[in-house]
């Protein structure tokens, strides 16, 4: 056995010489993140490459500290409000108000359900979360339902883009900013969501780079991991990275906080 353990060592050595290194599947995350079903991330096009990383949340996350996330890189959250046109996440009050003490910055999202127009739904966003200034603009989550127990209705593209488009519309006129659309990869696709004016897409792609998953679309945020590992909050969580430089993080926080 001594033997044995002698000449993997003396082997691991060799291979360090040579340059050779076993594969880590977590290279390519920021250093404070971890991951727990991790993706063998590799190149350049990597979530470390950006300095900007976020959360989004919902009442799964029920003990987070926000401080201590915030000092290990959590840079912005998106919180869940509401679902279609009658249901409110129990811990959005919770989780807005601790963020918000933390100095995170902190926008709300609503899961849409075809199963009820753009306009009751925009206006139960608006009943559970109201204006406020400094938070970031409000975000449309859009993606399908088969599993729903009370809407899996699935609606041709036109009429999709037709209902994000109002929504859109109602949220930019009552929140003075124009929202961020959360969209997964099929039904980025599915939908040609890149032809709704006047939106920012934040875009899942959890085994590949935007722009290898969306060649030729423009996002703001990139959701890389629904299996995160950060310090301060317990158990999984989504995080997301911001499409930029500091300076440019800088430059889109002064010009898309609400007032």
């Amino acid at each position: 056995m001594r033997h044995f353990r002698l000449l993997a060592l003396l082997f691991l050595a060799t291979l360090a010489a040579c340059g050779v290194r076993e594969p880590d599947p977590v290279r390519g995350l920021p250093s404070q993140f971890g991951d727990a079903a991790p993706y063998a991330w590799r190149g350049r096009n990597v979530p470390a490459a950006y300095p900007v990383h976020g959360i989004d949340v919902a009442r799964y996350q029920t003990r987070i500290d926000w401080s201590v996330a915030r000092n290990n890189g959590v840079r912005f959250a998106f919180i869940k409000a509401t679902e279609g046109g009658d249901y409110a996440d129990p811990m959005l009050r919770n989780h807005f108000s601790s963020a918000t003490a933390a100095g995170v910055p902190v926008s709300a999202y609503h899961y849409y359900y075809f199963c009820r127009t753009a306009e009751e739904q925009a206006a139960w966003y608006i009943a559970n979360v109201p204006r406020r200034a400094g938070d970031l603009p409000p975000v449309l989550d859009m993606e399908w339902t088969p599993t729903s127990r009370t809407c899996n209705r699935r609606p041709p593209p036109e009429e999709v883009r037709r209902d994000a488009a109002v929504y859109a519309s109602i949220m930019t006129q009552y929140y003075g900013q124009r929202p961020i659309v959360y969209l997964t990869v099929d039904f980025f696709r599915d939908n040609e969501m890149w032809r709704v004016p006047g939106v920012e897409f934040w875009l899942r792609s959890v085994a590949g780079h935007p722009s290898e998953v969306h060649p030729g679309h423009d996002w703001t945020f990139w959701q890389y991991t629904g299996t995160g590992l950060i310090p301060g909050i317990e158990g999984r969580v989504d995080i997301n990275a911001y499409r930029g430089s500091e300076q440019q993080w800088n430059n889109w926080l002064a010009v898309r906080r609400q007032r």
